[in-house]
């Protein structure tokens, strides 16, 4: 009987030495050049060009190769991208030809990836709020242009990702959908480039305390003798930095004119986590990301700082279909209106008031 196990350890030890030898021949077979330039950017959502730029940037920040038969540095990047495009499971991604590995191998490239990605000069490099006036009136310019609308230097929203019931502070995370969710900020300019993230909220945090918490808030508070925008729903309260819409407008009054406009300037953000979720599926809110929530925020970010190198490059990702838009907007936690001091608001409307005035005498 002894005997009988032992040949049986004997020969699952076996198989596991030579998946780990096929595994490894298959990857030593991975040339990136013979994959299909539309092949590589549906897989890994990035161009070869961009892809050889985020090598040089994050290469240097990966572990050391630690023996002969180690996982490339390359390859652990590949890896990571399959995941953040596609959205599914690491065993899924492990088992894909472009690279296969184990589940677990997976997780460890998936996790140093993510790392790198968070390296606080990778992010100053990729995800950056305007920081002098000149910065700030060229996005001005650009939503101007586009809109109509002056002195805007962004949008600004929250948007879940689904995440797994946390092990601790579970409550922290359970949000109004009933799911475990990442409270999400974003602040996007007009070319839908990210300027600020903030994934370090959980579900049941309200979009206001996020914004009240952040240090654009007082960043922009501190600007003198400059008028400056952001737009944002009701959830946020009307200030002078930040416009909402008026509530309960007569259409075709000045006040319903500012509505329309600021709603259609304000699709920008919506645009903006419509095309971040949908070429980095893993955030969708349909799906879930199997992470603690620290990780998961980390994740959130590198898919950021992914996203605006796209745009810069002018690389098109797969878009939602009807079915997913849909999807997400079912599983998206409706805002609630926020409360608001009485000067601070009274402030918010005399600026508001000046806003729509200039904008009439502006038809």
């Amino acid at each position: 009987m002894a005997t009988r196990q032992l040949l049986i350890a004997a020969a699952l030890r076996e198989e596991r030495l030579e998946r780990r030898r096929n595994r490894r021949r298959l990857r030593n077979q991975l040339n990136i050049s013979n994959i299909p330039d539309l092949e590589f950017v549906g897989n890994y959502r990035l161009s070869r060009e961009l892809f050889e730029e985020l090598c040089q940037d994050i290469v240097p920040l990966l572990p050391p190769k630690g023996r002969r038969h180690g996982i490339e540095p390359t390859l652990k990047i590949l890896t990571a991208l399959n995941f953040y495009a596609r959205g599914s499971y690491q065993g899924s991604v492990g088992q894909n030809m472009d690279g296969p590995m184990a589940q677990q191998t997976v997780s460890r490239c998936l996790q140093e990836v993510t790392t790198a990605l968070n390296a606080p000069h990778i992010l100053r490099k990729h995800i950056r709020f305007p920081q002098n006036r000149n910065e700030r009136n060229l996005i001005k310019q650009k939503f101007y242009d586009k809109y109509g609308l002056p002195a805007v230097v962004g949008c600004i929203d929250c948007s879940h990702v689904a995440i797994v019931r946390p092990s601790e502070h579970e409550e922290r995370y359970f949000n109004r959908k009933h799911f475990h969710s990442i409270n999400t900020q974003v602040i996007c300019d007009s070319d839908l480039l990210i300027t600020n993230v903030d994934a370090s909220y959980g579900g049941a945090t309200h979009d206001a305390y996020i914004w009240r918490e952040c240090e654009i808030r007082n960043h922009l508070e501190g600007l003198q003798d400059e008028t400056v925008y952001l737009l944002g729903d009701s959830g946020y309260a009307l200030r002078e930095h930040m416009m909402t819409p008026v509530d309960n407008a007569v259409e075709n009054s000045p006040e319903g004119r500012y509505n329309y406009l600021q709603k259609r300037l304000r699709c920008t953000i919506e645009r903006t986590f419509g095309v971040l979720k949908g070429r980095w599926r893993c955030l969708l809110a349909a799906r879930e990301l199997h992470y603690c929530p620290e990780t998961a925020g980390k994740i959130i970010l590198a898919c950021c700082v992914l996203h605006n190198m796209c745009i810069r490059a002018g690389i098109e990702g797969p878009e939602l279909t009807e079915e997913e838009h849909q999807s997400e907007r079912t599983r998206q936690v409706p805002f609630e209106t926020a409360a608001s001091s009485t000067q601070a608001l009274q402030a918010g409307r005399r600026a508001r008031n000046s806003l729509i005035q200039m904008l009439e005498r502006n038809r």
